[in-house]
């Protein structure tokens, strides 16, 4: 998989918390033009073109994180 960008991890974020593309453009003061767009670079990093499946991708990521932050 290829590294998502800042911005790209923002849009996978917001996708995982439900955000449409419009509320994402909103939060982020983007056009919707360029939501869609980082949208396709996600899905095309992630090897899919399903928010379901980008918004999983997104959980496991943080749950991987939060396991190496645990102190043991």
């Amino acid at each position: 998989m290829s590294k998502l960008t800042q911005r790209e991890a923002e849009v996978m974020n917001l996708v995982a918390n439900g955000l449409n593309n419009k509320e994402i453009s909103e939060k982020l003061c983007i056009s919707n033009h360029t939501t869609k767009a980082h949208l396709s670079s996600i899905y095309r990093k992630l090897g899919t073109n399903n928010r379901v499946l980008v918004a999983r991708q997104n959980f496991e990521l943080e749950y991987d994180e939060s396991l190496n932050n645990l102190e043991i």
